[in-house]
């Protein structure tokens, strides 16, 4: 065979050789399969590890933004009206979480650590100073009536000692004093009956250069799918407030960190000590952050669904049987027995029962609703946004007078948006990891596009070899004649 052949065919089966295996490849999932692998082992909780670092130290800014609900017609509430509220914020600030007292045990496999809060005040992107006073529930004293109500004594003391303090349903107070703690007078006069009553109240008093116990997580030595998985809080394995086994399980992690190699059909657990239970997140969407790809994930309505929506619900509703209705959570059991009820802001995915009840309620996906975006590949969350609403049950108590003729209404104080954005640095080495992704994922592409080449370069010679030949076949009768 003439070399000029030789490689003509030798083209052709190359050609048929790449496509072979890049087809191969693509249908095996080999490169994909092999990065995950790599990654599912060296994203785990081991010191000197990326992820170890901002795990412990977490690079990107957080902030803690607050949105008060002002209320603007108190007297007309005790007199039966609806409330009337104006939403004012934010007063936004700082978080740093590191963290602390960290130790490892059982091999590696297991990591215990307090997550330690100090919150920063920052002025300029905030509304207003600290200073600015809000008109709200007077929390402590609701607490203190609903836990007296019954004691015909000790009810009528209370009452008129609110009397000759001038205290009420309503308090007006600084923005730092609601979020941090102030004495309170009706706890303090308490003080004098209960000497271990502690007579500060605060929406996040003790909260801020503090932590909420100690975790023992899961490091993902053994399973990558437990990287910072919560095994205990505080040495328990399970919550002990909720009337079912299954509400009071502790699964997922702490919100801050995930898994590698997550899909879109996954149901991404988180432990919420701030709601005082688990909770769960489903995909929702693509998404881009500083040019990086990623999936968002959010918690569906029925996360917070009344338990004749969702019967997995039912152990929420305390006392046993006493539900409240979609979207709200009466977490007063955790809260040392304040009435407290969280939600969603402006009762987003909650029963338009509770938006109808406050004149100002206006829920808006996009500024009330709590989303993960998440990088797939390494688990790393790349924007983030924690919503939260804290609300007061309040209700007519016909032994204070306190109360008037106010509606049986589930109150909103306040509701929080704790977010970040990933930071520069770490989106930068982020994106390092992307492209070789898609290098890797894209091999068996180009192996298939140099076989197209080669299958065109190979045609292409072929019909070039054959015209010469024809041509001289057609001639060679004249030469004989």
């Amino acid at each position: 065979m003439p070399l000029k052949s030789c490689c003509i065919y030798s083209t052709g089966v190359f050609s048929i050789l790449f496509l072979i295996l890049g087809i191969s490849l693509v249908l095996s999932n080999v490169f994909p399969h092999f990065l995950q692998s790599v990654v599912e082992k060296e994203i785990v909780l081991k010191n000197g590890t990326e992820a170890y670092k901002a795990w412990e130290s977490p690079p990107a800014p957080i902030y803690m933004q607050f949105y008060f609900f002002n209320v603007t017609n108190p007297m007309e509430v005790l007199d039966g009206d609806r409330p009337a509220v104006v939403e004012v914020g934010p007063y936004t600030y700082r978080e740093y979480r590191p963290m602390e007292q960290v130790n490892f045990h059982n091999n590696g496999t297991k990591v215990a650590a307090v997550n330690t809060k100090t919150y920063i005040f920052q002025r300029n992107m905030s509304r207003g100073p600290e200073s600015e006073l809000i008109r709200t529930v007077n929390i402590p004293a609701v607490t203190v009536m609903n836990k007296f109500k019954d004691d015909a004594i000790l009810s009528n003391l209370i009452s008129s000692y609110m009397r000759s303090s001038g205290s009420g349903l309503f308090t007006t107070r600084p923005v730092g004093q609601l979020l941090w703690g102030y004495e309170d007078g009706l706890l303090k006069a308490l003080k004098a009956f209960q000497p271990n009553l502690d007579d500060i109240f605060g929406l996040f008093y003790k909260s801020n250069a503090t932590n909420d116990g100690e975790y023992v997580f899961f490091t993902g030595e053994e399973n990558y799918k437990d990287f910072a998985r919560v095994d205990t809080w505080n040495g328990e394995r399970n919550l002990r407030w909720w009337t079912s086994e299954e509400c009071n399980m502790i699964n997922g992690t702490n919100g801050a960190s995930f898994h590698s190699v997550i899909t879109k059909d996954e149901m991404l657990y988180m432990f919420s000590s701030d709601l005082c239970r688990s909770l769960y997140a489903l995909y929702e969407e693509d998404v881009t952050v500083k040019g990086i790809p990623g999936y968002r994930f959010s918690p569906p309505s029925m996360v917070f669904a009344n338990h004749t929506v969702n019967a997995n619900n039912a152990g929420f509703c305390v006392p046993a049987g006493n539900c409240l209705g979609s979207g709200v959570l009466n977490v007063s059991v955790c809260k040392q027995g304040a009435p407290i009820i969280m939600s969603s802001p402006h009762f987003y995915q909650g029963d338009e029962k509770f938006v109808n009840d406050v004149f100002g309620m206006m829920p808006n996906k996009d500024l009330h609703q709590t989303s993960i975006d998440i990088n797939p590949l390494t688990g790393i969350i790349m924007q983030a946004a924690k919503r939260l609403q804290i609300n007061v049950y309040v209700e007519k108590l016909p032994t204070f007078s306190q109360t008037g003729n106010v509606r049986t209404v589930v109150f909103p104080v306040l509701y929080l948006n704790e977010s970040v954005v990933i930071d520069d640095a770490s989106a930068a080495k982020l994106k390092q990891v992307v492209t070789g992704q898609n290098v890797v994922d894209n091999i068996p592409f180009m192996l298939i596009g140099v076989g197209i080449i080669l299958g065109g370069i190979f045609m292409f010679l072929m019909c070039r070899h054959k015209i010469p030949e024809s041509t001289a076949a057609e001639r060679q009768p004249l030469l004989s004649s």
